[in-house]
């Protein structure tokens, strides 16, 4: 019983290194530069006033980067801005300020991200290397290197995927494998321990029942965080696609007229110098790409190299190009964002 315990906590701390891709870019502050004098980075959160309305969130087309190996794909999504500290606005400055809450909405993100983001950023703290991850449908593997006695050894995990309520994950271990050999035996004979898969550091958000693993994403994975039921997860190559809510295949076709955007409504928002009581603010991509480049954690550089604008009901619209790009002024309608034939300003002066 105690060798089938520690086959589960292995599978349980795998699969849950795989899916720290899920929903959304990081950049915790700790580890970036402390903020100069005279940046546009508040010194101390704003305010919120008593009994404030939600924000509401609506965003189609993101490539949201999470360093420069990791980042994840909206194709489109419905929810709300939630504050995750009683009295203090939602900063895009502070991502752990704020909680996405997704009523509706799909999430995706390619396996070779999700694979290099292992073999980068939790190569300190896995004892697996060179990890690979395929699958389809619900059927998930994950493959990797274990050193024990000096001898590289390759490591295999089976499973499936599911929704649990709760926004939580249900990942079903069918088998878990060393050299080809169930693992149950091969421990038997190499005296393999759990410290040798994953380490002795434990992860919070991983329960483990029997042969089922509960995976919260909101405990596993750092701020911004996402939140919502998930309906649906199944792995498309070379993707792993989220859904939230109620979903049909007509809402994806009628939203893929939509141009690349992000719009908070509502609420209080604030963003460098500025904060905004009954938000109305919307970052539109004007690079004329299919994704909107979008590095969160670093939103400012992307928006010196653009442009902004007032709007009659005195919101705020800013045009930014992709990362690492710059665009000439110009302006747009709401009626050119609802439809993807309508040209946005000047997009061949984007260089």
């Amino acid at each position: 019983m105690k060798i089938q315990r520690y086959v589960l906590v292995v599978a349980a701390l795998l699969v849950a290194f795989f899916l720290a891709w899920i929903l959304w870019p990081s950049g915790s502050k700790k580890n970036q530069p402390a903020p100069q004098a005279g940046s546009g980075t508040p010194k101390t959160p704003a305010k919120a006033r008593a009994n404030a309305p939600e924000t509401t969130v609506y965003a189609h087309n993101l490539d949201l980067r999470k360093g420069p190996q990791f980042r994840i794909y909206v194709r489109w999504l419905r929810g709300r801005m939630l504050p995750t500290r009683t009295g203090v606005v939602p900063s895009l400055d502070d991502e752990s300020s704020f909680i996405f809450q997704i009523d509706r909405g799909l999430i995706h993100a390619n396996l070779g991200d999700i694979a290099n983001y292992l073999n980068s950023a939790m190569a300190a703290r896995s004892p697996l290397k060179e990890m690979k991850l395929t699958g389809d449908g619900q059927q998930i593997r994950l493959s990797g290197i274990m050193h024990k006695l000096l001898i590289p050894l390759p490591v295999e995990v089976l499973g499936t995927i599911a929704p649990a309520p709760g926004g939580r994950i249900h990942v079903s271990i069918s088998k878990i494998n060393v050299l080809k050999m169930p693992v149950r035996g091969l421990l038997k004979g190499l005296k393999v321990e759990v410290d040798d898969i994953v380490g002795k550091e434990p992860v919070d958000g991983v329960e483990v029942r029997d042969n089922d693993i509960y995976l919260n994403t909101t405990v596993l994975l750092p701020p911004p965080h996402i939140r919502g039921q998930i309906s649906a997860i199944e792995l498309h190559a070379p993707d792993v696609v989220v859904t939230y809510g109620s979903t049909s295949p007509e809402d994806d076709q009628q939203l893929a007229r939509w141009h690349n955007f992000l719009r908070l409504r509502g609420g209080s928002v604030r963003l460098g110098k500025l904060t905004m009581d009954d938000a109305d603010l919307t970052l539109v991509d004007a690079s004329g790409d299919r994704w909107f480049d979008l590095d969160l954690a670093n939103y400012n550089d992307q928006l010196v190299r653009g442009f902004s604008r007032m709007t009659p009901d005195r919101g705020l619209e800013m045009f930014m190009p992709g990362v690492g790009r710059a665009l000439p002024p110009g302006s747009i309608s709401l009626d050119t964002l609802r439809d993807k034939t309508k040209p946005l300003p000047n997009p061949a002066g984007v260089r």
